[in-house]
């Protein structure tokens, strides 16, 4: 380990060279715009719940950035995927494809819609879903009927196939959809890590039914918390917005709600927040560019294997992550860094292997498992004094 002990070395002083002394998180928020003047307004109107002029704006600015026609704004991410997923037609006892290597709230979400997971294959490069094994998976597994694509071995329905840019890396999202336009199964994108990841010159979650996207406190942009779903479809958002604020028909006064609803709608007072990070959002990504060819100088003389977009793709740089040459190495560079507090993490456990997920389908999945063995996320935070206040 004489390696990753002068690896370690060498990443303790341009850490401290770019972050600072003390305590280095992976990724922290960073508030210097008009997060709280509009967190003032927002209580002097005395809308700080889920009414509010905030909500709408927020919603407004992500459809505006990201092109798509319409958004809604959710509670969390989550809640997001959820509603993306019900709206898709996913049904108790259907099948989802995704990817094992992703964070558990994917796989969350498509059982609170009461779909089981399918877990294929990603792709080494991009870490997402791979259009490759998804193809191959259909081709050995589904068949076409009158009502969609069916699994042949399960009997269950295909009701929607939910890939997930993972660290805001964009998957080869385009094949994906064609895939699955070719299998009449509904495509809805998990981009909660991916808010300004492009591909050919079109953001993340507008290649097929709906996205999701998450506002938590460690993403590139927050609210606190939140979520939104962006869609090009106006029945969809329509039908999004109604499930999202409890079903209730529009009315004066009188309460009636036509269908069971959820109570997840973002409040006001995240959507403050979430409005004046979005007008720095600009400027976030530019810092996060720059940072991240800081980090691919310093692993390229090293040998270390430094995760980059492929070819036609805009990263948004949200966790720069490095893939170590096994599981060994990978385990000695997480607890020394730490130990240095230095925050690095591993990639997340592949969700089959998971007591709740585990009975489910999947293919080969080895590029996941190889994946598993050797990524590692580094610090990704803007770093002090890199942004200047508005």
């Amino acid at each position: 380990m004489t390696m990753i002990n002068d690896l370690v070395g060498e990443f303790n002083l341009i850490t401290r060279d770019i972050f600072g002394s003390g305590f280095i998180p992976l990724h922290r928020p960073v508030f210097l715009g008009n997060e709280r003047q509009y967190l003032v307004d927002c209580i002097d109107s005395n809308f700080v719940s889920s009414v509010g002029a905030k909500v709408t704006e927020m919603e407004q600015r992500v459809a505006a950035f990201t092109g798509a026609k319409f958004a809604v704004a959710t509670v969390n991410g989550t809640a997001a995927l959820h509603i993306a997923l019900q709206v898709a037609g996913v049904a108790r006892g259907d099948e989802v494809i995704s990817q094992a290597l992703t964070f558990v709230a994917t796989c969350n979400a498509v059982s609170y819609s009461g779909g089981i997971p399918v877990f294929i294959d990603v792709d080494k490069d991009t870490m997402g879903l791979s259009p490759t094994a998804l193809k191959q998976f259909l081709e050995s597994h589904a068949e076409m009927r009158t009502t969609g694509a069916w699994n042949k071995g399960t009997g269950r329905r295909i009701a929607a196939c939910v890939p997930m840019h993972t660290f805001g890396m964009p998957c080869r999202i385009a094949e994906i959809a064609e895939i699955c336009a070719e299998w009449s199964i509904p495509l809805v994108e998990d981009t909660a890590e991916s808010l300004g990841s492009f591909v050919a010159g079109k953001h993340t979650g507008t290649f097929g039914q709906s996205a999701t996207f998450s506002f938590n406190g460690n993403k590139i942009v927050t609210a606190g918390g939140g979520g939104m779903i962006i869609t090009n479809s106006e029945e969809v958002a329509r039908l999004a917005k109604h499930l999202t604020t409890t079903a209730k028909v529009p009315h004066p006064y009188e309460f009636v709600h036509d269908s069971i609803g959820y109570n997840y709608r973002m409040p006001n007072l995240n959507a403050a927040l979430g409005c004046a990070q979005m007008e720095m959002l600009d400027a976030i990504l530019s810092v996060k560019a720059d940072l991240a060819l800081q980090w691919e100088s310093f692993f390229e003389n090293r040998k270390v294997k430094f995760v980059k977009p492929i070819a036609d793709c805009k990263v948004n740089h949200w966790l720069n992550a490095i893939v170590l040459d096994n599981a060994a190495e990978r385990d000695e560079f997480l607890k020394k860094t730490n130990e240095q507090d230095i925050m690095t993490r591993p990639i997340w456990c592949l969700m089959n292997r998971l007591e709740m997920f585990k009975d489910c389908q999947t293919d080969c999945l080895e590029n996941s498992q190889w994946l598993q063995d050797r990524v590692v996320n580094i610090p990704s935070s803007v770093p002090d004094g890199a942004l200047k206040k508005v």
